[in-house]
């Protein structure tokens, strides 16, 4: 036990600086490295596997309503960017700029994509011509660069993986519909798959996104009480289709312009996996998008018999994703790898168990072990797969539930701040004003305003006139 606790004892706990917690934690479980170019970095195999499991769950959803896969060029010409030029002026601090091909000065400079709309809608504009092209359903994978001042492993980098999609509809209300349809699959895979409840509602005007009629979002909290913003879906309307000239014959004959869509959602996810759910053994990742589910460790496996039979196992369990930890390190330091690495189940079989004819399994995420005859092990391991995902997800529920206050006036709203950590659900008057103050004077943003409206009190908690909507407040990634 002395190597397993050599392990833990490396991460920070998270109890006494979760900041340090969380960059020991994506080190030493080898999700990512830093690259000699500051703000970017190397997603390694173990990070990227998760990432290629988000990417299957959720492309496998998106195909489920319509959506197709495309792939468009990663640089924009500058002239085309100037069209739109609220998407330019939200952009512009972050944009980076390539100003020459090989040795020879480019006589236009091209920006590296931030976002896509303006390329999607330049294609559109070339693509689209009657009501028979509509609506078209797009999106893609790739990677986007954004020149952030700060930064950290997959919060906030300056390349970063994502998906993107851009869709054109012939009718403001099937835009509209799309946004939210999107949004939804948004807070399904969050909550199904990754074990993540969310708040769903809608951006406030001076939180949406740069060009938009409407932006929605999915918002998580994090086990520091921090929020995170987890994938976003914007209604543009026919903003972008009058500055880039997209436009149909419709079925009247008449020259109409689209209404567009765009929705996103990154790498940054993995954050939120790793601080939703984490603890200071390391990461505890849901069943469902784990690389590994499940890993055997032989124990005396330099015994006879032991190695073949935990390869037998894992024949056993060939429905499941699952490796033998066949190394020649101590028992100890393998159950302290797996905790880290935060592989769901462990099976471990050792000369004693063969005997028996059973093995022991341990949970990850509560530590709780049980004996498993062999002849039931692939029942039992898929009950317990199944078990910790709703588990996982019930005790996610449970710390948003727990962490999340109401004020019904400035006094209680900055006492709560003060005091605690999470969201603060507060009315609000509508007022920009009011709420650049609040951000100013207490630190915290508007996270949305949720679709689910609640009554906590009349007034707005800033400047005591009537309030219009009540909103989700809190501190934010």
């Amino acid at each position: 036990m002395a190597d397993q606790k050599k392990l833990v004892a490396e991460i920070t706990s998270m109890d006494e600086d979760f900041t340090q917690w969380y960059t020991d934690v994506v080190i030493k479980a080898g999700l990512i490295a830093y690259s000699q170019i500051k703000g970017f970095m190397v997603i390694k195999p173990e990070g990227y596997a998760i990432w290629e499991n988000i990417q299957k769950h959720l492309d496998a959803r998106f195909k489920a309503v319509g959506v197709e896969n495309v792939y468009l060029p990663m640089l924009i010409p500058e002239s085309l960017l100037n069209k739109e030029k609220e998407l330019v002026n939200g952009f512009a601090p972050e944009v980076a700029w390539v100003t020459s091909g090989g040795s020879e000065p480019l006589t236009e400079r091209y920006c590296v994509r931030p976002t896509s709309e303006t390329l999607f809608s330049d294609f559109y504009q070339q693509d689209v011509h009657s009501w028979r092209d509509l609506p078209k359903v797009y999106n893609q994978w790739c990677s986007v660069v954004r020149w952030e001042k700060e930064t950290r492993p997959f919060l906030r980098s300056r390349e970063f993986l994502w998906q993107e999609g851009h869709t054109v509809h012939a009718t403001r209300e099937e835009a509209q519909e799309r946004t939210q349809q999107m949004l939804n699959v948004y807070a399904d895979f969050l909550a199904e798959d990754l074990a993540i409840p969310v708040v769903k509602g809608r951006k406030t005007d001076k939180e949406k996104f740069a060009g938009a009629e409407a932006t929605y979002t999915v918002e998580a909290l994090m086990h520091d009480g921090r929020a995170l913003q987890s994938g976003t879906s914007h209604d543009f309307g026919d903003k972008f289709a009058r500055a880039y000239g997209i436009q149909f014959t419709g079925k009247d004959n008449t020259l109409e312009y689209v209404y567009q869509t765009s929705w996103g959602m990154t790498t940054r996810v993995i954050g939120a996996l790793i601080m939703v759910h984490g603890d200071n053994s390391g990461l505890v990742l849901p069943p469902r998008i784990a690389p590994t589910q499940v890993t055997i460790v032989p124990i005396q496996q330099r015994k006879e018999g032991v190695l073949e039979k935990a390869y037998e196992l894992k024949d056993i369990l060939s429905n499941f994703r699952v490796k033998v930890d066949d190394t020649d390190k101590s028992p100890g330091f393998k159950f302290a790898e797996q905790e880290m690495h935060g592989i769901p189940l462990r099976v471990e079989i050792g000369p004693r168990d063969i005997e028996n004819g059973v093995c022991i399994i341990a949970r990850r995420d509560t530590g709780e072990k049980q004996e498993c005859a062999v002849t039931e092990l692939a029942q039992t391991v898929g009950a317990l797969l199944e078990q910790i995902q709703k588990d996982m997800l019930e005790r996610a529920k449970k710390h948003l539930e727990a962490h999340t206050y109401t004020a019904s006036s400035s006094e209680e709203f900055e006492r709560t701040f003060a005091e605690k950590t999470g969201f603060v659900k507060a009315m609000w008057c509508g007022d920009k004003a009011c709420e650049e103050q609040i951000k100013e004077k207490y630190g915290v943003t508007s996270r949305c305003i949720p679709f689910e409206q609640e009554t906590v009190g009349s007034t707005c908690v800033c400047c005591g006139k009537p309030a219009q909507k009540m909103v989700y407040w809190g501190k934010a990634y």
